[in-house]
């Protein structure tokens, strides 16, 4: 049996957070498959076979996934369920979304934010907002894991020769949910999950004007922006920014946070 990793990307690149889950994967010793849910995106599919240590790229290209919804991504892992004992994806707004789905649908039990995998069957994994780190023993023959992608290293993106599988875009049955709209910050600063350094702003700062200071220090200093929730939850700054049990996941070699 193989590993499943479920691929993110911005219908252009294939996300970093994917190659980290591609590298905590290579830790279960079994062949390695992704998953590219795609609007006939083929830049993507072209980096994704690149990827070392990937065997098979699955293609399920339909115009739907143009605005991605986790029952239609869901219904694309079930489909090929048989094939595989470990589906994988990031612990991302993306992955937190779409594989509780896919695991309530596989009649399994989620293993949420894994920092390392000891071997098969059993995980690490932060508890009570990180203050403990649990050891965990799984006894299902099929097992679905977010990963903490600060915790593993990424993948080379090149070197790979994977072949590209096309598959069938199955039906989405009892669809419920359907895409309103996307809004999305846009910034030239490293992206907060995976950047060097944070600069993190709390209540303290008071409305979201006076984050424009974070900003221009975080500019000189190559840093993404982070927020508490209580910043957010103020409407200072959009959810993306939000930092912490509920939000994203750092871990930069410099944290400055400003209350």
């Amino acid at each position: 049996m193989k590993t499943l990793v479920i691929a993110e990307h911005n219908s252009e690149n294939l996300s970093a957070a994917t190659l980290s889950v591609i590298d905590a994967a290579k830790k279960l010793g079994r062949d390695i498959d992704l998953l590219v849910a795609n609007n006939s995106c083929s830049s993507v599919l072209d980096e994704a076979k690149s990827v070392e240590g990937v065997s098979s790229v699955l293609d399920f290209s339909h115009e739907k996934f143009a605005n991605e919804i986790a029952e239609d991504i869901a219904a694309c892992v079930v489909s090929v369920k048989d094939d595989y004992d470990f589906f994988l994806t990031s612990s991302s707004t993306s992955g937190k979304n779409n594989l509780p789905r896919v695991a309530a649908l596989l009649n399994i039990q989620q293993i949420s934010e894994v920092t390392e995998i000891l071997d098969e069957k059993t995980f690490k994994k932060p508890i009570y907002a990180g203050s403990c780190i649990a050891t965990v023993q799984s006894t299902q023959e099929k097992n679905a894991l977010t990963i903490r992608t600060t915790s593993f290293e990424k993948a080379d993106a090149a070197g790979g020769s994977a072949s590209v599988i096309t598959k069938d875009v199955p039906e989405t049955e009892s669809r419920k949910s359907g895409f309103v709209k996307n809004e999305l910050t846009v910034s030239d600063r490293p992206e907060l999950t995976s950047a060097d350094i944070v600069v993190s702003g709390g209540r303290g700062m008071q409305n979201g004007e006076n984050f424009a200071l974070l900003e221009a220090v975080a500019t000189k200093l190559n840093a993404a922006v982070g927020a508490s929730r209580a910043a957010v939850d103020s409407g200072f700054v959009p959810n993306d920014y939000q930092v912490g049990q509920t939000g994203n996941s750092v871990e930069p070699n410099l944290y400055i946070a400003v209350g």
